[in-house]
């Protein structure tokens, strides 16, 4: 701070009561300000700030000096009018006192009581250009923010910083250390520049900013467990659909640490009985909430074990069309963004410093390398089926049906993968009956009129797992030389007929509306359950000739159906190509097939 005495004791004196009249207008009488008038504490304190900055800019006239005191008092009001304009909805004077708090501190080097100031204003003014949806004007402030932090704790003389009230001559005891609040400025800063850089599509350095902001939350103590966890959790998210399995197994280890550690201080209080009700009823409520918590990190982690197990089913089909050997079971992980200066020794070293053994010990249970056989695998498929059950202990049918049924549904996903890494096929058969059991029991409980779209995904899903069995089934009998035995044949028809079941239950529910052409939504799932109805008829293994004739017939209807569709939709055709060419294909085909039989029926 400047020498020259440049404020007279009694200017002194009385902007120091201001301030605390100020302080105690913003602080406690606002939170009782009628509905009446909502802003009526705020307006005071306005006047009050008014009268305050007139005071400093008379003191500065008559000194005829910037370079001391009133430029850092004068900073703080300034701070406090935009502060107060902001939050009274008047944003254009809010962002004009903030900018005269930027420029009155510009005029002179970043100290130690200027820095605070500073650093707040250009908070200020980022939150204010992102709420106006103006992300590069935000991005601009806030990263001025994050530079005068480094300069100010880089500088050789940066000494502790001066608190706002102490240079008002107050002594406030309830108020942090300003080394304290100095961090907390940080870590806003960079918490809003994670918001900033993903609304700017800088998705890669959002993440590695989300990173830094819940590093430094650990590393200050200062964090809602519950807040902490979810959104550590949610940033694994991101880093396993960008293959970043390393990273995203260790935040989920430590949202997974930190909730253990919340619910031990939940049992410790719940051991010391509340005294009255509603002590009782808020410790209830916070038990609710980590079960719910827990359950949303448990699916998380069973996230993490399917995209795993998804990953490397594709790895592994793609070192055998490539003709690799001996496939490794490294993942390359995130690859750097060119467009982002984040560099990839920086993504390879996310990891929460303060807690990394305890967070290791929990990520050691389930691999971040790519699965190469079944039991790799089958240690995943055990983790994602115990966290799924985890989840199911809070997530019911009766209480969150929607998320009841996606989990079930993710159960289904990973039985299903599994079958991949199994190469018994009897053993292939009982885990895709596992999926039939588990679909039929969800969708037999639930009211189609109100569960529509899930239902239509079951029976879809239903029909394929239908399809799939019968797939297992036909390969045998072509594998053994013997006729089949009429137990084999039953089988065959039965598996037939309950994909087609499945299959139409779909179209039904869907040509409910009498629509003639489908939303974009449903267009590929419609045209592929047609696709499949066009298959399935031909696989009946039928003696009857009249009902192999009614059943060459529907899968010539189905395949008919498609090709129709498309010709008069080409975007349908465009999603379609494949099947297309296919059904093109059997249009020619089946009718000569359907003569073959119709020509042996008149003869017999």
């Amino acid at each position: 701070m400047g020498d020259s005495q440049c404020i007279s004791n009694a200017v002194r004196t009385d902007l120091k009561e201001k301030y605390i009249r100020v302080r105690k207008l913003l602080d406690e009488e606002s939170k009782n300000d009628p509905e009446t008038e909502p802003y009526k504490s705020k307006y005071a304190a306005m006047e009050i700030l008014k009268n305050m900055k007139n005071l400093l800019l008379n003191s500065v006239d008559n000194a005829k000096q910037q370079e001391n005191e009133v430029t850092s008092l004068l900073a703080v009001v300034y701070l406090n009018q935009g502060i107060v304009a902001i939050e009274t909805e008047e944003l254009k004077p809010g962002q004009d006192f903030l900018m005269n708090c930027i420029d009155t501190l510009n005029k002179t080097e970043i100290r130690s009581d200027t820095v605070l100031p500073m650093i707040s204003a250009l908070n200020q003014l980022g939150i204010l250009w992102s709420k106006r949806d103006q992300a590069a004007k935000a991005k601009e402030y806030l990263e001025k923010a994050e530079k005068v932090y480094k300069d100010y704790k880089n500088s050789k003389d940066s000494s502790a910083p001066v608190s706002m009230s102490s240079l008002f001559g107050l002594g406030d005891p309830s108020e942090p250390p300003p080394a304290e609040i100095l961090e907390k400025l940080h870590t806003l800063t960079l918490y809003y520049l994670a918001q900033i850089y993903g609304s700017l599509d800088d998705l890669i350095k959002s993440a590695v900013y989300c990173h830094m902001t819940l590093k430094r939350q650990l590393e200050m103590n200062d964090f809602d467990s519950i807040d902490w966890a979810l959104n550590a959790a949610t940033l694994s998210q991101f880093f396993m659909e960008k293959g970043g399995y390393t990273q995203a197994r260790h935040h989920l280890a430590a949202a997974t640490y930190i909730l253990r550690k919340y619910e031990d201080t939940l049992k410790e209080m719940s051991s010391k009985t509340p005294e009255d009700d509603n002590e009782r009823e808020i410790l209830d409520s916070k038990w609710e909430t980590f079960k719910h918590r827990s359950a949303d990190i448990a699916r998380c982690w069973a996230k993490y074990g399917i995209l795993m197990m998804m990953a490397s089913k594709e790895r592994l089909i793609e070192s055998t069309e490539t003709g690799e050997d001996k496939p490794s079971s490294n993942i390359a992980g995130i690859k750097t963004d060119p467009k982002s200066d984040i560099s990839q020794d920086v993504l390879d070293n996310l990891k929460f410093d303060s807690i990394e053994n305890d967070v290791q010990q929990i990520a050691n249970n389930v691999t971040d390398k790519y699965l190469l056989d079944f039991n790799d695998a089958k240690e995943v498929f055990l983790n994602v089926q115990k966290w799924l059950d985890g989840a199911k202990c809070f997530y019911t049918l009766e209480d969150q049906a929607s998320d009841y049924i996606q989990i079930i549904q993710d159960m289904s996903q990973v039985y299903k993968y599994l079958t991949f890494f199994e190469e018994d096929e009897d053993r292939q058969a009982k885990m895709h009956k596992r999926r039939i059991d588990l679909l039929e029991t969800l969708v037999k409980e639930l009211n189609v009129k109100y569960y529509q779209s899930d239902c239509r995904q079951i029976w879809i899903e239903l029909g394929e797992t239908y399809s799939e069995i019968l797939d297992i089934k036909l390969d045998r009998l072509k594998a053994i030389d013997e006729r089949p035995t009429p137990h084999m044949l039953s089988k065959i028809n039965n598996l037939t007929q309950s994909a087609i079941d499945n299959f139409n239950k779909f179209l039904d529910s869907v040509k409910e509306s009498g629509k003639e052409k489908f939303s974009e939504d449903l267009v590929r799932p419609v045209l592929c359950t047609y696709f499949h109805l066009g298959r399935l008829y031909n696989k009946f293994i039928i003696p009857d000739k009249q009902v192999q004739l009614e059943n060459v017939k529907k899968s010539l209807d189905a395949y008919t159906y498609l090709v129709n569709y498309c010709e008069k939709d080409p975007k349908a055709a465009e999603l379609m190509v494949v099947e297309l060419n296919i059904c093109k294909d059997f249009i020619k085909l089946l009718p000569v097939k359907i003569n073959k039989l119709q020509h042996e029926l008149s003869n017999s």
